[in-house]
């Protein structure tokens, strides 16, 4: 991008870009450091002396609330009346509080509306009014090498950080980790660019050139260079709809355990097709179809692959998920199943993922 113009972007999108402070009270911080029980249990007096240092460090830390900040995030304001899209990962401690800070040093306290049972979004709301914001753009005109600028609170201490880069990548996959000591996560869809994104820029925007949202800012690969993702602005925009519309987030939900077949599978197990999803238990306690679900309903059951959902074939690039993120609660969806070799039409009436 020409400097000048991706200056005057800066200085269009700056004023609604936020910083979300994480903070929790002291006592509670205390309880989760471990104890130990010297001299009762061999090596537990170092646990103790730890401890204690760790209690004095987050004692010095505590304000006058006796609250202590333990990280931060980025965010942007998508309404002039204080809706603020960030991560669902930047805001995932139910123990915490949540602070914005305006660009203009201004703070409040932010008010969870709603998470994304999917997607890693989330939506926030402060008591303002007559707020700067950004217009969200549409990820379906994205195009590869395209200018992108990326904004946030890098390392949850350099707030407004711009960095500049190009969309490198579109539809990518990754599993992600937002902690190490946090469940894997499988993100799919993806923008891949190469603007420079850091801890703490995570729920931040991503901007094309003329300033409207494309992206979140969600993930880096550890220990490679110029690898960055958004999450596509095109799932936040279906979810603020969905607030505003219905109160809360809603996606479809089929009820089926399955794993997708790829020509690999389909030799190991002998199966008579090299894609689709294969529909299987994920253990003796947990039944390959969820009694009472759509899926259930519409007559699908275990070791039937499911080849079509609406039409769309179904592969490894195209997993039943995918299809469902494109599809409404209440909507009929029309299946072609393999069973016995023989190919038969179901239909499920898609009910609310709660």
């Amino acid at each position: 991008m020409e400097e000048k113009h991706v200056i005057a972007t800066v200085k269009k999108v700056m004023p609604a870009v936020v910083s979300i402070v994480i903070a929790k009270r002291l006592e509670d911080l205390e309880r989760e450091i471990p104890e130990g029980h010297y001299p009762f249990t061999p090596g537990t007096a170092d646990v103790r002396q730890e401890r204690e240092k760790k209690i004095k460090i987050l004692n010095a830390l505590a304000d006058e609330r006796k609250m202590v900040e333990i990280g931060g995030g980025s965010g942007c304001i998508v309404d002039p009346d204080g809706l603020i899209l960030t991560n669902k990962h930047v805001i995932d401690d139910v123990g915490a509080e949540y602070t914005v800070i305006l660009n203009d040093s201004r703070r409040f306290p932010a008010k969870l509306l709603t998470r994304d049972p999917i997607n890693d979004i989330a939506i926030l709301k402060i008591d303002a009014r007559k707020l700067p914001y950004l217009r969200l753009g549409d990820t379906h005109k994205l195009e590869l090498g395209q200018g992108v600028i990326a904004i946030g609170n890098a390392l949850g201490m350099f707030r407004n950080t711009v960095s500049l880069g190009i969309v490198s990548g579109l539809s990518r996959s990754i599993t992600a980790q937002s902690d190490p000591n946090a469940p894997e996560q499988e993100m799919r869809g993806l923008i891949q660019t190469d603007a420079a994104i850091n801890p703490g820029n995570s729920g931040g925007p991503l901007v094309d050139r003329n300033g409207r949202v494309i992206g979140v800012n969600v993930a880096i690969i550890s220990g490679a260079q110029s690898i960055s993702f958004a999450i596509p602005v095109n799932t936040a925009k279906r979810d603020i709809g969905d607030l505003k519309k219905y109160g809360h987030i809603r996606r479809p939900y089929l009820g089926l355990r399955y794993i997708m077949v790829d020509a690999a599978l389909q030799k190991k197990m002998n199966l008579p097709v090299a894609y689709g999803a294969l529909v299987v238990r994920e253990s003796e306690r947990d039944g390959a179809v969820v009694a009472g679900s759509p899926a259930a309903k519409a007559g699908i059951r275990e070791k039937d692959i499911v080849l079509t959902m609406n039409g769309k074939k179904l592969d490894s690039e195209h997993p039943i998920q995918d299809v469902l993120e494109n599809l409404d609660v209440g909507s009929e969806t029309i299946f072609t199943v393999l069973r016995n070799g023989k190919e038969l039409t179901a239909k499920a009436v898609l009910a609310e993922r709660i």
